[in-house]
């Protein structure tokens, strides 16, 4: 099956695409013929030869696509997160940036995936324009509950009804009408825009998590895996879970910790998960009688899956 797929990052995230790619080689079907859109907020050639080296994992069509900041001053002035770059809303221009694709699957640089992509690029969108994974917001916050609201790092686009219908247009007058509404950035753009013309897909294909308790499936095998805030796996002692298939998968990459480097490898692999655990239990330290934390620990360890 032929995949579109698309990442959007600067120079900064390269390594962070590259721990993406990697994870849909090495856990494609032979029958996957994948194609990697890139879209290139100015990464430099050494950073995109290490991004085409991982053709070795399996072999694929990798191009990158040149974005105009210009053309996104508009999302500038949107205050959001501060870790949020202008990167981000590269994707709401996608089917003007790539004319020639009428499907893709789209992947913020902080996912990790776990499975063929296949099954999810096969998605029929009927008359959606959009599909994707409820947000954890929806999950997690009353005032949220029965609102179709997805998140924005896992998504299948129908970039042909896309450009017929003249999305791009409506994100971009709707940003312009209402700035002062926009709170996530491109994510709400997206919602809000788009309302009843969204699929919900399964949470299995966006498990997002913050930390061990925080998620918004406890499944113990996630097909994709979205590190959602500001604990990210690449932070010494971040508190976040599954940070090991980060890691695995890192080093899959010319971003891997070299075997022979006892300095990086010791702070990595010992120092770094014993400062999440101190992390951890000195920001909860009633963290055993929070119904929360067994209900996850259960699904984690001990239910069948």
């Amino acid at each position: 099956m032929n995949i579109n797929v698309c990442i959007s990052c600067d120079n900064n995230y390269s390594i962070y695409a590259g721990v993406v790619i990697a994870s849909i080689l090495a856990n494609a079907m032979e029958s996957d013929v994948l194609h990697f859109y890139i879209l290139d907020g100015n990464i430099d050639s050494e950073n995109k030869a290490k991004i085409l080296s991982l053709k070795s994992i399996k072999d694929c069509e990798i191009t990158f696509v040149p974005v105009k900041e210009d053309d996104f001053n508009l999302y500038r002035d949107i205050v959001t997160h501060d870790y949020v770059s202008i990167a981000t809303y590269y994707r709401l221009r996608l089917g003007a940036l790539l004319p020639d694709v009428d499907k893709i699957i789209y992947l913020d640089c902080d996912t990790v995936v776990n499975t063929s992509l296949a099954e999810l690029y096969d998605t029929n969108l009927e008359n959606h324009y959009i599909a994707g994974v409820l947000d954890a917001r929806v999950k997690h916050k009353k005032k949220w509950a029965n609102t179709n609201y997805i998140n924005g790092g896992v998504l299948v686009i129908d970039l042909k009804k896309v450009r017929n219908d003249d999305i791009e247009e409506k994100y971009y007058e709707y940003t312009k009408n209402n700035p002062d509404v926009i709170k996530t950035g491109d994510q709400d753009i997206i919602n809000f825009v788009l309302k009843d013309k969204i699929k919900i897909l399964s949470d299995e294909w966006n498990v997002q998590i913050s930390n061990f308790n925080n998620r918004t499936s406890y499944t113990r095998h996630p097909k994709i895996i979205h590190y959602i805030g500001r604990q990210k796996p690449w932070l010494f002692g971040a508190v976040t879970f599954f940070k090991s298939c980060y890691f695995k998968n890192l080093q899959l990459t010319p971003w891997a910790i070299p075997a022979d480097d006892s300095k990086e490898n010791f702070k990595w692999k010992f120092l770094n998960p014993l400062y999440t655990g101190w992390r951890f239990f000195k920001n909860r330290p009633l963290f055993f009688i929070r119904p929360k934390f067994w209900r996850a620990f259960y699904y984690t360890f001990i239910k069948k899956s």
